[in-house]
This record gives structure tokens, sequence and C-alpha cells, in this order.
């Protein structure tokens, strides 16, 4: 009797049935959503608005915090930008409770709340992520 060699055509199928199954798993775990790139924005916002806050603090300036079309600046009195920062998907939408933000050098500000959403979800605003402060405590996200 002959050994046969190789793969049969059965084995093959079923390997690159399970690479296929694997790889496609993958692709979709690594695949960001809206509510990850929401919180991943809340996050990357309430650092900036926390470092300005402190920034105002230790220099004694008041600095103030506006939403742009595309992202938002923190300004120096004068209008000279403190620091201007893209959101970095291109769709996220903020509105504000005030605008602008005041952070000024006092410990205590006036209370905040910031909702942050996608453009064009359907339907509109479904999934949203707000952040705020009472004035007191620092930026935290908001149930």
């Amino acid at each position: 009797m002959q050994r046969q060699r190789g793969l049969t055509l059965l084995e093959l199928l079923v390997v690159l049935a399970i690479i296929g199954f694997a790889s496609a798993g993958i692709a979709l775990s690594l695949r960001d959503g809206q509510q990850t790139q929401l919180d991943t924005e809340a996050q990357r916002l309430m650092a900036h608005l926390e470092a300005a806050r402190v920034s105002s603090r230790t220099s004694g300036v008041t600095l103030t915090w506006r939403g742009t079309g595309d992202g938002y600046t923190i300004l120096r009195p004068g209008s000279k930008p403190f620091k201007t920062e893209q959101w970095l998907y291109p769709s996220t939408v903020v509105s504000a409770s005030t605008n602008p933000v005041v952070l000024g050098p006092e410990p205590i500000i006036a209370p905040v709340t910031l909702t942050l959403s996608q453009a064009g979800s359907k339907p509109p605003a479904t999934q949203i992520v707000r952040i705020g402060t009472d004035g007191l405590r620092p930026f935290e996200r908001l149930p």
C-alpha cells in the first residue's frame, strides 16, 4: 500500500475556513465603534480642560474654551490661542451648557456640562458622552 502525500481538498478547505473566521474576528475587534470614538474624545477633552485649568490657576490668567466646527480652542485674554485642537474623529460634535467655558484662576468655576455626539448618526445623537464639573471638582464623565 502506498501512503498518501499532501493534503486532501477537504482538509485544505477546513484550514482556509478557520483562517477566514479568525481574520474576520480580528478585523471586527480592531474597528472603532462610535461609542469608543466618543469615549476617546471625551478622555482627551477632559485632560486638555484640566491642563488649561491648572495652567490658569498657576499663571493667574483666565483662559476660555470654545468649541469650533472641527475641534476646540483654548484662548488667553485678547483671543491669543493657548491651545487649538482638532477632533481625532471628524464627525465629533460638542455642545456646551455655557459657551465659552471660563477656566479662571479661582479654585471654583461655574458648573459646566459638555455633550459629545457623532454627526450623522442614525437616529441623531443615539450615542452621547457627557462630561462636566460642578465647579470645584475636576472634569469627569457624567451619567
